[in-house]
């Protein structure tokens, strides 16, 4: 029974493709002479061509019912004013809707109620950055009292990231060359290549609190620099020296 068994093993075993079993045993480099690990990074730096802010409206009243339609009646008036700047429904996103008491707080007495602050916010992309702070002042004239932002990005960076692995590729090899000369050797393979990458983005500028506060307009425009930003890719890189 056993010598069988060994027989059916060893046929099973010859009936694999050779293939197959290639494709199940890993490769692994074999050194005949000094492994060199480097880690390089690659940079592009691009124009900012989309701009996210948060936009919302905050209301007080003595009942719950009163700072909810309140709230309503003066979000439809930001999101009007969106949709007459030409910003898309899919370009509109609810953020946070909140309802909470108020109390008056008075030392060796109990907290008394005195209403309820509602609030609604939306977060906004502008792919227009040119008309960011003339929508900014609008959303203000139009009831908004709480803005954030903006947040400068890049809309589409995969192209962005391709030349910036490329440029990691590039500085990885140069230094390899350089210590390959350095230790009196050259540089005779590329052994392997792994990458970890971040895209670098400044904080949000801040927008006037004051006039967003108390509902007011500044008399001048509000203007939008979008700047430069960079974006990276790091690459882990093993190279052979003889």
């Amino acid at each position: 029974m056993r010598k069988t068994l060994l027989t059916a093993l060893a046929i099973g075993v010859a009936a694999i493709p050779m293939s197959a079993m290639a494709q199940a045993v890993a490769t692994v480099p074999v050194l005949s002479g000094t492994r060199l690990d480097i880690s390089a990074t690659g940079e592009v730096t691009r124009v900012p061509d989309l701009a996210i802010i948060s936009a919302g409206v905050q209301t007080l009243q003595p009942t719950a019912t009163g700072a909810i339609e309140e709230n309503a009646n003066r979000m439809e008036r930001v999101r009007a004013a969106l949709k007459r700047a030409g910003i898309a429904d899919k370009d509109i996103q609810t953020s946070a809707i909140n309802l909470n008491p108020e109390y008056r707080y008075v030392e060796n007495q109990p907290p008394r109620l005195t209403g309820y602050r509602a609030t609604n916010s939306v977060n906004i992309k502008f792919r227009d950055l040119k008309r960011t702070g003339a929508i900014l002042d609008a959303l203000v004239a139009e009831g908004a009292n709480q803005i954030n932002g903006p947040s400068l990005t890049i809309d589409k960076p995969d192209e962005a990231y391709d030349e910036a692995r490329a440029n990691a590729i590039k500085v990885g090899r140069a230094r390899a060359e350089l210590y390959a000369r350095a230790l009196g050797k050259r540089v005779v393979r590329l052994l392997s290549v792994s990458e970890s990458g971040g895209y670098r983005m400044p904080p949000p500028m801040p927008y006037a609190a004051e006039a967003a506060q108390v509902g007011m307009v500044r008399s001048a425009k509000t203007e939008i620099d979008p700047g430069t930003q960079q974006l990276e890719v790091s690459l882990a890189m093993s190279f052979e020296l003889q």
